[in-house]
């Protein structure tokens, strides 16, 4: 017997495991898992066990389920993310993208299939004709883990601890929570008048030590006052733009007043260590600030509509 089947062998019998019969769209009618598929029995299909005390540092276990009768769409999936074994943020959604416009949504939804231990409820919908998300209807719970099943294979992934940083424009700095608790506290310099950064729920995306950034891919030429410039320790925000990164010409502003043409300005050594102890999919909040609420969908407002 394998270690996996061992280990599962042994949830079972302590009463863990819990297999619905077919999965169906409310995480509740499969006992301790949720699913996005819908009903019906055909073939096989995986859902997660609860993560161990320790979900940080072993693979998610699984078990057989019963799976739904999922339609044939033209369209192929090309990537999925999270990818399989990863770890991410709690506010990280799951994003589906294929490799051609969807005209049938709803087919296109019920060929992709999502289960969680602990359930969680959560929603479908579509950034473009090409990329479907799901997320839960609030961030993850810590340590949950997840089976994704899309393009005719499934894969698993987990999240971390809840580690959530909100930037208060009244105090202009940034608190970090890890599960609860403040981890680290920033002083930070957002968006000026001109520029204000917008309200609302961002999460980290794709990130670099060094990161160039040329205000004229968004219409604000250099010598109307724009940049064209390589920071460090850059995690981004928003697709338009908004990154977290180093700003040593800014410190003396920092905690004080906002500088910025929207990013979040830190010291050298604070954005290092953001960019060490944060990863993709965790929250990142601005509130009391004078932009407008970050309510527009550009590809990491999930959290705002």
């Amino acid at each position: 017997m394998s270690r996996r089947t061992r280990s599962t062998a042994a949830l079972a019998v302590a009463g863990l495991v819990v297999v619905g019969l077919s999965p169906v769209a409310s995480a509740q009618s499969l006992g301790s898992f949720g699913s996005s598929g819908s009903a019906g029995a055909l073939g096989v299909e995986t859902a997660p066990l609860p993560a161990p005390s320790l979900f940080g540092l072993s693979p998610v276990l699984t078990v057989p389920v019963p799976a739904p009768q999922r339609p044939a769409i033209e369209a192929q999936v090309a990537s999925v993310y999270p990818t399989a074994d990863e770890t991410v943020g709690v506010a990280q959604p799951v994003m589906v993208t294929f490799d051609r416009p969807v005209a049938d949504r709803a087919a296109a939804e019920a060929t992709v299939g999502i289960r969680t231990a602990p359930a969680v409820d959560g929603k479908y919908y579509w950034v473009s004709d090409t990329e479907l998300r799901w997320r839960p209807h609030e961030f993850w719970p810590a340590g949950t883990s997840v089976t994704v099943w899309a393009g005719g294979t499934g894969h698993t992934f987990r999240t971390g601890d809840a580690v959530i940083s909100t930037y208060d424009d009244n105090t202009h700095e940034v608190t970090v929570t890890r599960n609860g608790e403040v981890v680290h506290t920033m002083k930070a310099s957002a968006g000026r008048d001109a520029y204000p950064t917008y309200n609302g729920i961002y999460y980290n995306g794709w990130r670099a030590r060094e990161v160039h950034m040329d205000s004229s891919t968004w219409g604000l030429a250099r010598d109307a006052g724009g940049y064209d410039t390589v920071v460090n320790d850059g995690v981004r925000l928003s697709y338009d733009g908004i990154f977290i990164h180093s700003a040593p010409w800014s410190v003396a502003d920092q905690g004080v007043r906002n500088v910025s043409h929207g990013c979040i300005n830190l010291s050298p050594e604070d954005a290092a260590w953001y960019y060490d102890n944060t990863r993709n999919g965790d929250p990142f909040i601005v509130v009391n600030g004078p932009g407008r609420q970050f309510g527009d969908f550009d590809g990491q407002g999930d959290w705002n509509y």
